[in-house]
């Protein structure tokens, strides 16, 4: 701290010249460094008083206390919180915890009170040291203990961080704030859009021996009225493109999901099955029933009966609904139910296609949140795999009527659906044909244009022999392996 000096020809009002002056000035510089040391007591017990007053946070603490505020002694300078207890209150939610951030005195001891009011599971996890899960409805109190050094606190059940339920802890009045701030900072980044440790696909890479790709066929129409099928969730590795593995989040093992078909008027009878590690659910576009019911997130180990009746045709999608919904659906929980229409003619092959985005996290990791809400996708597939349908092309018949359903499962992107060298005769769009075979108007059509969780069928035929490329006619979206090839002859 220094002193400002007047003019010379000014001498500042109140003050002596000369000599007196001098002197004057001498004698303050020795007070100097009473004066410093009591303005930083001053504003080291101003600082103690705002943590220890209920609501005094400055960013939104819920509430805090002190006890045996004795001040510290020797090092209580560089440890402002020495010998204090500091009380923090949060709210989780579904996606939120509420305060998101909040300051304590370094050197306090830290306890938490935390309520879940969401529907589902969450945890509050200081730096990710696991601990149980708390459900919905329930409190718990953590002891956190001292605190040095500023952090972060969230929820670890995958996706939940990213999804915005973490916490930031500073630290105030610690010698390494600044150091310990930037270091938690990177490790709650791990993983985020573009990290390097994520995994990548070699557009030449070829699959392994002993590949086999996803069926496209599509089920049969088995004539009941009542269709039952039980849907286990299970969290498994799964390999998405040549040497690239990705944790799926699977219904009976695959993503998508298997198919299912009926027609209008029939029941289907689900059970769902949560082997997973996490809350999981499933919505059945195909049905009108109450969400918060049928639709609702079951913990694991528990079961969960679905049932409704289809009122109307088409080819829907269903998925899991749990929080965050593209966080499940982008891990690979969609799949389709077709309702067939009524007289639904037989064609000589019929398949299932779905298209969906994969957004890649670390080797055998479940995929990257962040990189799923930026859109920033690192391939569009068919089926489940990069370019499958071009290591294994679907074979055809010269001539024969072929129907291709087709599913958009998302969770963003969008489809033109084509086939290099053929025309459609038919076209069926959510629950109605805008192109009819052999029509008065000698129409055809070119794509299906389907947008996420949108559905329909087109009819064609290959006549000559020779390879038919079909493919999503966004081309950047054809590019990052949105491709396949009918094989005729």
């Amino acid at each position: 701290m220094s002193t400002p000096t007047p003019e010379p020809d000014r001498p500042a009002p109140g003050r002596p010249s000369g000599p007196a002056r001098k002197r004057w000035t001498a004698a303050l510089n020795g007070f100097m460094p009473v004066i410093s040391a009591a303005l930083a007591l001053g504003l080291i017990v101003g600082l103690l008083m705002v943590s220890a007053a209920p609501g005094g946070h400055e960013h939104g603490a819920l509430a805090s206390s002190e006890e045996g505020a004795a001040a510290p002694a020797g090092g209580g300078a560089s440890l402002p919180g020495k010998g204090k207890k500091v009380t923090l209150d949060f709210e989780e939610g579904d996606m939120y915890i509420k305060p998101n951030k909040v300051t304590v005195p370094a050197g306090a001891d830290v306890t938490v009170n935390v309520v879940n009011k969401g529907s589902q599971a969450h945890t509050l996890s200081l730096l990710g040291k696991t601990n149980k899960q708390l459900e919905p409805g329930k409190s718990e109190t953590q002891h956190w203990g001292v605190l040095t050094e500023s952090t972060q606190a969230w929820c670890v059940i995958p996706g939940h961080k990213d999804a915005g339920m973490l916490v930031e802890i500073t630290v105030t009045g610690g010698e390494s704030t600044k150091a310990a701030g930037t270091t938690a900072a990177a490790a709650a980044g791990a993983g985020t859009a573009g990290d390097t440790a994520n995994a990548k696909i070699d557009p030449a890479a070829k699959p392994a021996a002993g590949w086999k790709p996803f069926d496209p066929t599509a089920p049969v129409n088995d004539g009941k009225d009542v269709h039952e099928a039980t849907f286990t969730v299970t969290e498994k590795e799964i390999e998405v493109a040549p040497g690239v593995k990705q944790t799926r989040w699977t219904y009976n093992g695959t993503a998508p999901g298997p198919t299912l078909r009926g027609k209008v008027g029939d029941t289907f009878r689900i059970k769902l099955v949560n082997k997973g590690s996490m809350g999981h659910s499933i919505d059945f576009h195909a049905s009108k029933v109450a969400p918060n019911v049928q639709m609702r997130t079951i913990k694991p180990g528990e079961t969960l009966v679905y049932e409704f009746t289809a009122q109307f045709s088409g080819i829907f999608t269903y998925h899991c609904g749990s929080d965050p919904m593209i966080y499940h659906m982008g891990n690979g929980m969609h799949g389709a139910l077709i309702v067939d229409p009524p007289d639904l003619p037989k064609v000589d092959k019929e398949l299932v296609l779905i298209q969906s985005e994969l957004y890649l996290g670390p080797q055998g990791k479940p995929g990257d949140l962040k990189k799923m809400q930026a859109g920033e996708y690192d391939a569009v597939v068919f089926n489940g795999y990069h370019n499958q349908y071009v290591h294994a092309p679907i074979k055809v018949k010269p001539g024969d009527r072929v129907r291709v359903w087709v599913d958009d499962g998302g969770p963003n992107e969008n489809i033109a659906f084509h086939v290099v060298g053929t025309i459609f005769d038919t076209v069926w769009k959510e629950g109605a044909y805008t192109l009819r075979r052999d029509n008065k108007e000698k129409g055809g059509a070119q794509v299906l244009d389907l947008q996420p969780t949108q559905g329909g069928f087109v009819e064609f035929t290959l006549p000559d022999a020779g390879t038919y490329p079909f493919l999503g006619h966004r081309m950047k979206n054809m590019a990052a392996g949105g491709l396949g090839v009918f094989q005729v002859g």
